[in-house]
């Protein structure tokens, strides 16, 4: 019998990779994702995604969303108290695994499983020890799209806000900066790939910086008179 799994969905590529890696394994059946959204501002945190394009990437991904709302500020307690209240209400529901998209950072796993520890549902981590190089590409090759939608300027020049995750992207970035931008350097919204039952139209909207980070706001449809980002 499979495993059943939430998916936790960040709106970027790593977590939309993981799906589609989970759903080429027979021992795993991922039922849903769930999400941590900033509900002053009504968006994915530090994605800065909008609700309304998370609600159709889960559309497109065949799969129920569970949105977390989360104040802003969060203290860590809070954040705490509210996914410890969604635990206990999976608990409930017998779900079998938490899977995550993190790629390699010991500290945010070691996290995750030390929450988990005792509730009897699993951490699992599909793309852990990937080398990011590679992966990155396989990621292109298999067909994802994304775009940065925030980008840490101490690190990477904002000018890759908005950008498409692509092969010209990847050639352009400092050799101190990790491919899947694991070390924070900028985050993203997939639009297209194997995990998605079609493309989600999206258009470049304001790029502003906020709180020390680069943000590039995307909408859903394209612009009038103005032609699809993707």
């Amino acid at each position: 019998m499979k495993k059943s799994v939430l998916l936790s969905w960040s709106s970027g590529k790593d977590s939309a990779w993981a799906l589609h890696v989970l759903r080429q394994q027979n021992e795993f059946d991922v039922v849903g994702l769930f999400t941590t959204v900033n509900q002053v501002h009504d968006r994915v945190a530090m994605h800065a995604v909008r609700r309304e394009l998370l609600m159709l990437q889960a559309q497109h991904a065949g799969l129920p969303l569970e949105v977390i709302e989360i104040p802003d500020p969060c203290s860590n307690a809070d954040y705490e108290q509210r996914m410890g209240a969604f635990m206990t209400r999976c608990q409930q529901r017998k779900i079998d695994c938490f899977a995550f998209g993190d790629l390699y950072l010991e500290d945010i796993r070691e996290y995750r499983e030390q929450k988990m520890a005792g509730s009897g549902i699993d951490a699992i981590f599909p793309l852990w020890g990937c080398p990011t190089a590679e992966l990155s590409q396989t990621m292109i090759d298999g067909g994802l799209r994304a775009h940065l939608t925030c980008v840490d300027p101490r690190c990477l020049d904002r000018r890759f806000a908005g950008r498409e995750f692509d092969r010209a992207l990847l050639d352009e970035l400092p050799m101190d900066v990790d491919p899947c931008g694991e070390n924070g350097e900028f985050h993203s919204f997939v639009f297209a790939g194997p995990m998605l039952d079609g493309d989600i139209d999206v258009s470049l909207g304001e790029i502003v910086e906020r709180g020390g980070f680069v943000f590039a706001d995307l909408l859903a449809g394209a612009k009038e008179g103005q032609a699809d980002v993707a």
